[in-house]
């Protein structure tokens, strides 16, 4: 079994992600965690308020429902990398009724905003580039845009298997995407809290990670007859036959 080194972007690159997001309503920066060239890279939308404090992706409410994903494929979280669209938690201010009847002001998540996906752009652009994986999984619209554009939507495509090339800015003053030489292997799922408002997309989800896991079958078995065809080539020239 191949041992697998873990990846974590260069400081440069997360000092460019937080000045580039000063400003906007954000608070924290949470780096991506898991191996260099994966079976998976799952990317999801942004950070929660449990994911900021603690600076570890997906550990939150959500964060459960993607390790039981994972489970179900015969996956731990050390075997994927894990990240985001926005590394820093978008939050808005809201009023909570306590018990006695008043009302306290609090922090909320809410999706990020187009510039605040655009701000974060290299440091995911970085990963992408040089964490390899073997498959993406986007989870949810926001990370599943921000790769293929904005028409592509999750209730049509999910869990279909996606081969081209992703957006990325090709310098850090644009403000529009460019397309990568290179093609990727994508399959879009639904963001893993998605079941907690809408629970009827529970069994897609479910489904969806079954057909991750037979992919991943499936390109570990070719690679399994590529690596014994070159083992046969590789005898054959050692004993001249």
């Amino acid at each position: 079994m191949k041992e697998r080194h873990s990846f974590r972007i260069p400081e440069f690159v997360a000092e460019l992600g937080k000045q580039r997001i000063e400003g906007f309503p954000v608070e924290g920066f949470v780096y991506g965690e898991g191996p260099r060239h994966p079976k998976l890279m799952l990317i999801g939308e942004a950070p929660g308020e449990t994911e900021a404090l603690g600076g570890i992706p997906f550990t939150g409410r959500a964060g459960k429902e993607l390790m039981k994903s994972l489970a179900s494929i015969g996956l731990t979280r050390e075997d994927v990398y894990i990240t985001s669209a926005v590394r820093s938690r978008p939050y808005r201010y809201g009023q909570r009724k306590e018990r006695d009847g008043t009302f306290t002001e609090r922090k909320y998540n809410r999706p990020p905003t187009k510039l605040e996906i655009l701000a974060h752009a290299p440091v995911l652009d970085f990963e992408i580039a040089n964490v390899r994986p073997e498959l993406i999984v986007t989870l949810g619209n926001v990370s599943l845009q921000r790769l293929i554009g904005k028409h592509a939507k999750v209730t049509e495509l999910h869990g279909e298997l996606i081969n081209q090339p992703v957006r990325f800015l090709r310098d850090l003053e644009d403000n529009e995407y460019g397309w990568t030489q290179e093609a990727y292997t994508i399959v879009p799922t639904f963001h893993p809290a998605s079941v907690f408002y809408r629970p009827s997309h529970r069994p897609a989800l479910e489904s969806d990670w079954l057909e991750i896991g037979r992919i991943l079958e499936e390109r570990n078995g070719l690679n399994s007859i590529d690596e014994t065809e070159q083992i046969i080539i590789e005898s054959r020239n050692v004993n001249g036959t």
